[in-house]
């Protein structure tokens, strides 16, 4: 069976909307998606470290668009492991697993992978949305775009920028 590693931030959690929230809810100001485009998480958002590294901020993320229904879908057809950097912001630990048990309760605590190099993770493909997991990977990618990575044209990713085009390359015959 096809082992399929999923990353959570930017791909299956919404992080951007949130990061747009908090934003407006310290500044009083907003930002649009344009405003961001080409720019890493922490110059768009200089506050970014402080917010990742409150205790509770990963599990108040939105949920991506389809994800849910896509990735249970999957997850049926495939070893669908979830696959976090995770141990770089330690807080975020129980966070993101208790996120996933949350939103995500077809994924079991076996198939959860909180780590900090993602390349010592082995399978057939990796879905995520930065190049340094992306780069370093052995197997197949697919670059989730988000508003860092989408105006780098650069490599040789396939790309996908919703859960529904996921879903048509591996689920529609």
């Amino acid at each position: 069976m096809k082992r399929i590693l999923v990353d959570m931030d930017g791909v299956i959690a919404d992080v951007y909307t949130r990061f747009f929230e908090l934003y407006e809810k310290e500044t009083g100001k907003t930002k649009t998606m344009e405003e961001i485009i080409g720019y890493k998480e922490a110059e768009a958002f200089p506050e970014v470290y402080r917010w990742v590294e409150t205790p509770g901020f990963f599990r108040t993320i939105p949920i991506m668009k389809d994800s849910q229904r896509v990735l249970k879908l999957l997850n049926e057809k495939y070893e669908i492991i979830i696959v976090s950097m995770a141990t770089e912001f330690p807080y975020s630990l129980t966070d993101k697993q208790l996120w996933l048990n949350d939103n995500f309760p077809f994924i079991s605590w076996k198939q959860i992978v909180l780590c900090g190099n993602k390349s010592l993770i082995k399978a057939d493909l990796m879905i995520d949305d930065h190049f340094k997991n992306l780069d370093n990977f052995e197997g197949d990618t697919i670059m989730y775009i988000q508003p860092h990575n989408i105006n780098n044209t650069s490599h040789n990713y396939k790309t996908v920028s919703s859960w529904e085009e996921i879903e048509k390359l591996f689920l529609i015959d």
